[in-house]
C-alpha cells in the first residue's frame, strides 16, 4: 500500500526497512484502529491521510537518527541497562535555555546521567499555563526557551555523549489558545469536533456524578462554560484547568493530528515522549473517565505506528493509579509489548516516604510484595521527588493488612511532612488540603522533607548528618531497585525549598513551585568539595551512580525480590541476574539496627560477601549472626559465587 511512495522518496536500503517494519507492525496499529474508529464515518478518509503522513514523515528522518532505530533494534533493551540514570529539570530553571542546557551536558555526564527529561518546554499559553502543561503549539519550543533547531542540535550532542532525551507531550488537552481551539471558538465545525462541548449542562452533570475533581481547591469541576464559542456558547470538558481544553479522540482526526505531532518531534532527535495526562484520554458516560479500554486501544495504535517511523523513540506513561490499572500502561495480555515501556513507580516512590516518617518497613514491604514486575521488555522510572506533590497512594487494604488505618497514617504523614508533627525533621507544606474530607499531598523537596533544611536553621551538625544520611538512603533505593533512577535537578546538591514564588501572583496559589527552585550554580562548585554538605551528598550520589553501571544485575530485566528482615526498621530486597546478585539492604532509623546474617543466604549469596557502597565497613559479627547497619545506612551486598 505504502511501499511505491517510500521507493520514490528514500533510498533503497530505507524503503527496504520501511516495508520490513511496516509488515511486523501493521497489526499493531491497524486493529486497535479499526476498534475504534471501525464504525466511524471519516476513518476511511483519516486513515488514508495517516498513510501520507506516515510517508512524508519517515522521508524526512534525518539519517542520523535512521542510523539509531537501526542500532535500537538490534539492541532493544537499550533503555534497561544498568548505566540509565536519569536527571528531571525545568529548563530555564536549569540553565535559562536549551543552549544553555547543551552548555551544561559535561555537568550532566560527570554526574553520571544518561537519560535527560526537560519539563515541559514547547509553547505554551501565557501564565497562569500550568507548569507548561497548557500547549499552545506543539510545533514550537517556548520563545523564551529557544528553536526547535536548538533542541535538534541539543540532541545531536546528547547521543554524542551517550545520552537520551526526554521531553512532555501532552494528549488529553491543549490550552484554550491552540489554533485548533481558536478555530472553534469561531464556530469551525471541523474543529469543534476536535474537543467535548456542550450546550447546556445536562451531559455535563450526568458525567460528574461520577468522576473526581482533580484540583478541587482552585480548579473545581470538570467543565467550564465559554460564552463566545460559536457565537452562541459552550460548555467545555476541562479536567484540569479551565484553560486547558480536552481532546475528543472518539474523532479519528484528532489521533491522526497527535500522530503527525509525534512524527514531528522524534524527527527532532528526542528519544523518550512522556506522555501526559495519558490515562483521561477516553470519556464514558457512567465512569470515573480514566483508564478506559480505548485508551490502551489508542497507546497501541501510537505504540505501533512509531515503531515504523521511529523505532529509537519509546513512550513513557505519565500515570499516576494503582499497579492494578498501572500495569496494563506497559502492556499485558494480547498488548504485552505493544503499549510504554516505561511508567512511573509512584508506589515506591510514596512508600519510601512513609517509612522514612514512620522508621518501619511493614507497609513498604507488603505492598512491594504484592505488586506485579512490570512485563518484560518494559521497565519503571522509580524516583524520590519530582516536580510534582506527594499523594498518599496507600489502601485501606494494605494498611490494615499491617496492623495500620489508612486514613489516620495518611494524617499523621501530612502532618509529619506539613511540620505539625512533634519532633518531626521536615519541612513541607500541604497542598490541595480538603477540610471535608481531610485529605492533603505535600509540596517539599527532597532535602526539605529529608530534614536538611531544619538542620541547617538549627546549625545542628547531628541532625545535618542525619539528614544526608536519609538522602542518600533514599536514592540507594531508587538506583537499586529495579528500573530508570530519575534524579530531580538540585536533589544531588541538596537544594532547599524556595519560597519567592509567594512574591508571583501566578505561582503563589500553588505551593508545589517551593520545591522547583532554581538551580544553584555558585552551590554547585561545592560539589567536589568533600567536607561540604554539597559534596557529601554530590559525591555520594556520583559514586553510587558509577557502582550501578559496573553491576550487571542493576540490569532492568533482573528480578526484584523484596525480603523480610528481622528487623521492623530494615528493609530488604535481592536482585537476580545470571551475572550475579545484589542484596540491598537499609536502615530506616537514625540509630544502628542490625538483621540476621542468614538473609544473605537465603538472598542467594555465596562465596566472600561485599559491600559495594562501602567495601571496609561490612561488619557482621565475629560469629556472622548479625550484620549491623549504622543510621539510615544502605547497603548493596554481593557475593564472590553464583547463587
Amino acid at each position: 500500500m505504502l511501499e511505491p511512495h517510500v521507493r520514490r522518496c528514500c533510498q533503497p536500503r530505507d524503503a527496504d526497512l520501511f516495508q520490513i517494519r511496516l509488515e511486523r507492525y501493521f497489526a499493531d496499529f491497524y486493529l486497535p484502529l479499526m476498534q475504534i474508529y471501525g464504525e466511524h464515518p471519516e476513518f476511511a478518509h483519516q486513515f488514508a491521510l495517516l498513510a501520507n503522513q506516515m510517508v512524508e514523515a519517515y522521508a524526512a528522518r534525518p539519517e542520523s537518527l535512521r542510523l539509531l532505530d537501526i542500532e535500537r533494534e538490534l539492541t532493544p533493551d537499550w533503555f534497561q541497562r544498568e548505566t540509565m540514570t536519569g536527571y528531571i529539570c525545568y529548563t530555564d530553571l536549569f540553565a535559562g535555555t536549551l543552549a544553555g542546557v547543551r552548555e551544561r551536558i559535561d555537568y550532566l555526564h560527570e554526574l553520571g546521567i544518561t537519560y535527560l527529561h526537560l519539563m515541559p518546554l514547547l509553547k505554551s499559553r501565557p501564565a497562569p499555563n500550568d507548569g507548561g502543561y497548557a500547549v499552545a503549539d506543539y510545533r514550537t519550543v517556548d520563545p523564551a526557551l529557544g528553536t526547535m533547531g536548538e533542541l535538534a542540535t541539543l540532541a545531536q550532542k546528547m547521543h554524542a555523549h551517550g545520552m537520551s532525551l526526554c521531553i512532555d507531550l501532552v494528549l488529553n488537552h491543549t490550552a484554550c489558545e491552540h489554533t485548533w481551539a481558536q478555530q472553534a471558538m469561531a464556530g469551525d465545525p471541523t474543529y469543534l469536533a476536535y474537543y467535548h462541548m456542550f450546550d447546556d449542562r445536562t451531559l455535563p452533570d450526568a458525567y460528574e456524578t461520577t468522576m473526581r475533581e482533580v484540583f478541587p481547591t482552585f480548579s473545581p469541576g470538570n467543565f467550564t462554560w465559554y460564552p463566545d464559542i460559536a457565537g452562541t456558547g459552550k460548555w467545555v470538558w476541562t479536567t484540569f484547568h479551565h484553560f486547558q481544553w480536552d481532546l475528543n479522540y472518539s474523532n479519528p482526526a484528532v489521533f491522526r493530528e497527535m500522530v503527525d505531532i509525534m512524527f514531528y518531534l522524534a524527527n527532532h532527535g528526542v528519544d523518550i515522549l512522556r506522555l501526559d495526562a495519558v490515562p483521561f484520554m477516553w470519556k464514558r458516560m457512567g465512569t470515573s473517565c480514566e483508564n478506559q479500554p480505548e485508551v490502551h486501544l489508542l497507546v497501541q495504535a501510537f505504540r505501533g505506528i512509531m515503531r515504523v517511523i521511529a523505532p529509537a523513540v519509546i513512550f513513557k506513561a505519565e500515570a499516576i493509579v494503582p499497579p492494578d490499572k498501572l500495569i496494563p500502561y506497559l502492556g499485558t495480555d494480547r498488548a504485552a509489548g505493544k503499549e510504554c515501556e516505561l511508567a512511573y513507580n509512584n508506589q515506591l516512590m510514596v512508600l519510601l516516604w512513609s517509612t522514612l516518617a514512620t522508621r518501619k518497613v511493614q507497609l513498604l514491604t507488603h505492598v512491594l510484595h504484592s505488586m506485579p514486575a512490570p512485563p518484560a521488555g518494559t521497565t519503571w522510572i522509580t524516583y524520590v521527588r519530582c516536580h510534582d506533590d506527594i499523594g498518599w497512594a496507600i489502601t485501606d487494604e494494605h494498611a490494615a493488612a499491617v496492623g495500620e488505618n489508612a486514613f489516620l497514617h495518611r494524617q499523621f504523614l501530612n502532618n509529619f511532612y506539613s511540620g505539625a508533627y512533634p519532633g518531626t525533621f521536615a519541612r513541607g507544606d500541604l497542598f490541595q488540603y480538603n477540610p471535608a474530607t481531610r485529605d492533603a499531598r505535600i509540596s517539599g523537596t527532597t532535602a526539605a522533607l529529608a530534614g536538611l533544611e531544619q538542620a541547617l536553621a538549627t546549625d545542628d551538625q547531628t541532625a545535618l548528618d542525619l539528614a544526608v544520611r536519609r538522602i542518600l538512603l533514599l536514592h540507594s533505593i531508587i538506583l537499586a531497585y529495579g528500573g530508570i533512577p530519575l534524579i530531580y535537578m538540585g536533589d544531588e546538591l541538596g537544594l532547599l525549598n524556595d519560597f519567592s514564588f509567594c512574591s508571583d501572583p501566578l505561582k503563589v496559589n500553588d505551593n508545589r513551585w517551593m520545591h522547583r527552585p532554581p538551580m544553584n550554580w555558585q552551590q554547585a562548585e561545592q560539589r567536589h568539595h568533600p567536607a561540604s554538605i554539597v559534596g557529601r551528598i554530590y559525591s555520594g550520589l556520583q559514586r553510587m551512580i558509577a557502582l550501578r553501571a559496573a553491576t550487571p544485575a542493576f540490569h532492568s530485566a533482573s528480578k526484584t525480590q523484596p525480603m523480610w528482615a528481622d528487623n521492623p526498621h530494615v528493609f530488604a530486597f535481592y536482585r537476580h541476574h545470571p551475572c550475579g546478585r545484589v542484596l540491598l539492604l537499609a536502615n530506616f532509623h537514625e540509630y544502628e539496627q542490625t538483621v540476621a546474617a542468614d538473609i544473605m543466604w537465603h538472598s542467594g549469596l555465596r562465596g566472600e560477601i561485599r559491600n559495594l557502597l562501602n567495601p571496609h565497613g561490612f561488619r557482621p559479627t565475629a560469629d556472622y549472626y548479625r550484620i549491623h547497619l549504622g543510621p539510615y545506612e544502605s547497603m548493596w551486598l554481593v557475593g564472590s559465587q553464583s547463587g
